[in-house]
């Protein structure tokens, strides 16, 4: 009977909400995914050197990280629908500056804008979906609308940015959010009704800042210049964590409690978290700078190359939800973390190699690779997270994953970015390929401070 009721809930309308709720989270990764094709276009245009190009991507996803406990707060406060239309305007006059950018400086700034207008378009977005679809099944099915349109962003990103810059220019990757931006504005407060918490919680401004400023990245790109201003950067970046966690603690309400990842399981994923990010979400950013430099793929090509690594991320998902059950946690993320470590290591064997055909080779087995590693293990840590946390902090859990797995590739972009040949001869791509696969490499051995099975007996505390 239940199970009918909840049928009769689900109909064309609750599709098309839920598309245009998913609507948001595509464009949020989007515009990460398709710009890492155009990044050399960019560069060249607004002057940005190699050192410099790291913040064409981390201006977003650090203005991202910093924003997302933000947008949170103030969604339950004032508004989920009104979180999701300031964030969508914000979203759109950011993507409008992108496009219209006529130097590097306003061009960094209007990304880390949009990377502001995406935490409160995605937020709201999850937000609106949870109270929409009270009901178990219907919202079930909403959220999986959500990530197939999340997950076609991630995998066609860079291919759809290849053909738009190839056919319009790089800025119209920006321009081009502008219509769907326009859509989510007229038809969500049509389908969708307001809705918000009575609560107290407070917004630690100062801890935001503290987080954001602990991330660190140019400390990370200092490696290229200076090693010793690199340490200090990160040890002063290191102090900064220490001092968000101890704020934190102090809180009788916080926003974010380190505590959540104090067990070793959940270190465990929060290594993992980081692992995936750099070895997988941050070579994606450097893998067309390579395929042009050993190549000569243009940015549409590269795009197209890329589908062997991102193409996985729409197939294999379901499979690992199958084996998670079959092998149990450890072994399931010990597999995967060693094809991306394995896909990084063929990748930086490409760049060694002076014959082409057997570049290629490696080249396209390094990105089937470090793709399926990352389907298989990527949807599956969230599932983690939430096993392992305690349920009351179930909330909280899940937002300290998505700000590990933001924090983690911007980090990655850094230390791959530091690593990237100045002049971007192809054989200097060995020390960002070999890096990751090092990086994928500590993810296998992080693996072994998991259970071997999560219930709920391997509650974070038990």
């Amino acid at each position: 009977m239940q199970h009918c009721l909840e049928d009769d809930l689900w109909n064309a309308r609750s599709r098309l909400t839920a598309a245009t709720l998913g609507l948001g989270a595509f464009l949020a990764n989007f515009d990460v995914t398709s710009v890492v094709v155009v990044m050399p276009a960019i560069g060249t245009d607004l002057g940005v050197p190699v050192e410099g190009l790291a913040w064409i991507v981390d201006a977003y996803s650090i203005a991202f990280t910093a924003t997302l406990l933000v947008a949170g707060a103030l969604a339950d406060r004032f508004g989920r629908r009104r979180t999701l239309i300031i964030g969508n305007a914000w979203f759109l006059l950011a993507s409008l500056a992108c496009g219209l950018a006529w130097n590097s400086p306003l061009f960094l700034m209007a990304r880390a804008a949009q990377g502001g207008g995406a935490a409160f378009l995605v937020t709201g977005a999850f937000a609106l979906i949870a109270s929409a679809f009270p009901a178990p099944g219907p919202r079930a099915r909403a959220f999986g609308i959500v990530g197939v349109v999340s997950g076609v962003a991630m995998a066609l990103g860079p291919s759809l940015g290849g053909m738009i810059s190839s056919g319009l220019g790089w800025r119209w990757i920006f321009l081009a959010n502008l219509p769907f931006c326009a859509l989510i504005a007229l038809v969500v407060p049509r389908m969708v009704a307001e809705t918000r918490d009575d609560t107290d919680k407070p917004l630690d401004w100062l801890g935001v800042v503290i987080l954001t400023l602990g991330l660190v990245i140019e400390a990370i790109l200092e490696a290229r210049h200076s090693l010793i201003r690199m340490a200090i950067g990160l040890a002063a970046g290191a102090g900064l964590v220490a001092l968000f966690a101890a704020r934190q603690r102090r809180q009788p309400r916080p926003m974010l409690d380190p505590a959540v990842f104090a067990s070793r399981p959940m270190a465990g994923v929060a290594a993992l978290l980081l692992a995936v990010s750099a070895g997988y979400w941050a070579v994606l950013v450097y893998l067309p700078l390579f395929l042009g430099a050993a190549f000569g793929w243009t940015a549409r090509s590269a795009g197209l190359g890329l589908l062997a690594a991102t193409l996985p991320m729409l197939v294999i998902p379901p499979f690992g939800g199958r084996l998670a059950s079959r092998l149990g946690w450890r072994r399931l993320f010990a597999a995967a973390l060693t094809l991306v470590a394995l896909g990084g290591c063929a990748l930086a064997a490409a760049a060694l190699t002076q014959a082409t055909v057997p570049a290629l080779a490696w080249a396209f087995a390094g990105m089937i690779l470090i793709g399926t590693g990352a389907a298989l293990s990527h949807p599956q840590l969230s599932g983690a997270v939430l096993a392992l946390a305690p349920p009351e902090a179930s909330g909280m859990a899940s937002d300290v994953t998505v700000i590990a797995r933001q924090a983690g590739f911007a980090m990655g972009v850094a230390a791959l970015g530091a690593l990237t040949p100045f002049d971007l001869a192809a054989a200097g791509f060995v020390w960002p390929f070999g890096f990751a696969a090092a990086a994928s490499a500590c993810g296998v051995l992080a693996c072994l401070l998991l259970p071997a099975s999560l219930n709920g007996r391997h509650r974070a505390g038990a």
